[in-house]
This record gives structure tokens, C-alpha cells and sequence, in this order.
């Protein structure tokens, strides 16, 4: 039974609740408390087919009604997770994005999965197929949770431009082998400030979001937030063992993230996308690689044209997935 407390979200036609404080959480200490938000969107399909679980990334939180709308279309009744010092569960004290290990925000993703199946069968719809899509960081942690403690009911996983690899100069590559060690002795300390001219193109193309929870000055990057993603990327590399379908999306190019950058609204300009095509078919048995051209790092928010193209692809993606 959910024993969740929902109450109006800062998005109309949304509900939001406070998932119990993870295990994981300090006892107290300089990080304040900490919680993770699940989201609901409260229209639903008559006879929903599957449940959907929106996972965002780094310097991110949910606000993409339009890919909810998407899942919907598709037969889903859809949710999303803030997860720990994100968005609407940053608080008071709270170092935004900070994790020591990707455990962190893999627990954060089965705890809002175990929410989803509790609270849809509340709602009458018991035994629902799960479909996870996951951005970025989100789609680094989805992996490695879906790989080592899935949902039961769990059908699909999307990974949005997942966070697999960085292009990364000489100097940046040098200084991320010295982040471990400081990771130990400083995992708060920020080592890459994160000014993020992608984030300011996302504004300049018109979409709308809280600039409190989705910063265009960016999110400096710990060097246990650094060291944490370097090891799951580690681990992504040596291959993982999913064993339910997975579609796994990209830009079809990476290049700077710099507003004079000609294609900075039309290619990646966080992750590597060669790393991602590399690390995909490692993922498990049943994977599909999508590249779409022109499409940016988060896909759902290209242009018009590869976004459509991606949300055509993820509304295929659910209806093979779901019977």
C-alpha cells in the first residue's frame, strides 16, 4: 500500500510527494537532510498499459510535460523523480548533485520504481509493466541499477544521451586522474566549475524552467560527483548484464559547448557520443542503438524535427515492450 502524501506540484497538472529519506542518508552533519520527490502527472489513460518513470540529470529536474504527454500517448501512466539534492528535493544545506558513489542515485531510482508500482496500484492499475527513461547521469545510474537491483515489473529501459563519456581536452583528462584522490581526502571540494552555455541555449530556444533548480551559471562538479561517474563509466565499459530491452539514444555528433559554437543547437555538447555508440552494445542482449541527426543532449528537447523523430522512437520502444 503507498502511504505517500501527494499535494500540488509547481507544474499544472501534476501531483508531487516526498519519498521516505533514503538509506543512505548521513546521520545529520554539514549536508542537511535529504529526500527525493516523486512526481505524477494526474491525468491517465483510461486503461493504462505500463507505468513510466522519468529520470532526470545533472543540473536537471523534471519539468518536460511534452515527453509525459509522449508516454501517455503511448498507453503510460507516467511519473518522474527528483532525485537527492535535485530540484525539488534540494534543500536547506544541500550540496546540489553531490553523490561519492552512483549507489547513491541508483537507490534513489528503485526507491521512486518501488513508489510507481505501490502508487499505481493504489490507483487500480496492479501488476503494470515499467518502462524507466533516463537522461544523462540519470541514464549512467539507470544502467548500473537495472543491470544490479531491477524492478520486478520492469519492461524497458530508455537512456538519453547517457552519461558514458566525456570529450575531454588533454589538461581535463590529466586533471580528472587526480580526482580520486582528492575525492578521498575532499569529495565536496568543487574541481570543475560548470558554467553551462547549454543550458543558456535551452533558454534561448524558448523552453521555460527554474533557473533555482536548472542553472544556466551551471553546477560546479565535486570531486566526488566526478570520481562516482568516472568509476559507473568504468564500469559501463566492462560491459553490464541488462537483461530487459533497451534503447539507447543519441545526438549524432559531439562538439564545444559554447554559444558560438554554429551546431551547439543541433549535436551534443555534454557527453561523448562515440563513447556512448562504443559502450551500447555492451550493455546487455537486447539493446538498440538510435542516432538521431541534428538531435542535442537531452533528445526531448531538440529542434522539431529530432525530437519528434525521438518521441516517434520512443512510442515504438513502449508498444514493442509492452503486450
Amino acid at each position: 500500500m503507498s502511504t505517500l502524501t501527494w499535494q500540488a506540484d509547481v507544474l499544472d497538472g501534476y501531483a508531487q510527494a516526498s519519498l521516505r529519506a533514503p538509506a543512505s542518508a548521513p546521520e545529520g552533519g554539514g549536508d542537511g537532510q535529504l529526500t527525493r520527490t516523486l512526481v505524477r502527472r494526474v491525468e491517465a489513460p483510461a486503461t493504462p498499459r505500463a507505468a513510466a518513470l522519468i529520470v532526470h540529470g545533472y543540473n536537471d529536474y523534471f519539468f518536460a510535460t511534452h515527453l509525459a504527454d509522449s508516454l501517455a500517448e503511448h498507453g503510460c501512466v507516467v511519473y518522474a523523480v527528483d532525485m537527492r539534492r535535485a530540484g525539488r528535493s534540494l534543500l536547506p544545506g544541500n550540496q546540489a548533485h553531490h553523490i561519492s558513489h552512483i549507489d547513491e542515485l541508483a537507490e534513489d531510482i528503485a526507491d521512486a520504481a518501488q513508489a510507481v508500482t505501490a502508487d499505481a496500484a493504489e490507483r487500480g492499475w496492479a501488476e503494470l509493466p515499467l518502462v524507466v527513461h533516463a537522461h544523462s547521469t540519470g541514464g549512467l545510474a539507470a544502467a548500473i541499477w537495472a543491470n544490479d537491483r531491477p524492478a520486478d515489473p520492469l519492461a524497458g529501459l530508455v537512456l538519453d544521451g547517457p552519461l558514458f563519456g566525456l570529450a575531454l581536452s588533454a589538461w581535463q583528462a590529466a586533471a580528472m586522474r587526480v580526482t580520486p584522490a582528492i575525492a578521498r581526502l575532499r569529495p565536496r571540494q568543487v574541481v570543475v566549475p560548470a558554467p553551462s552555455p547549454y543550458t543558456t541555449g535551452l533558454m534561448d530556444r524558448g523552453w521555460a524552467f527554474d533557473t533555482a533548480w536548472k542553472r544556466p551559471e551551471g553546477v560546479g562538479a565535486t570531486a566526488g560527483w566526478l570520481a562516482a561517474t568516472a568509476a559507473a563509466r568504468r564500469r559501463v565499459a566492462q560491459g553490464l548484464d541488462i537483461r530487459v530491452p533497451v534503447l539507447v539514444a543519441s545526438a549524432d555528433s559531439t562538439g564545444p559547448d559554447r554559444l558560438d559554437n554554429p551546431r551547439h543547437a543541433s549535436q551534443d555538447t555534454v557527453v561523448d557520443v562515440e563513447a556512448i555508440r562504443r559502450h551500447s552494445a555492451t550493455l546487455g542482449p537486447n539493446v538498440r542503438h538510435l542516432i538521431v541527426p541534428g538531435a542535442i543532449h537531452d533528445l526531448a528537447l531538440s529542434a522539431d524535427e529530432p525530437r519528434t523523430a525521438y518521441l516517434d522512437a520512443v512510442g515504438h520502444f513502449v508498444d514493442t515492450v509492452v503486450t
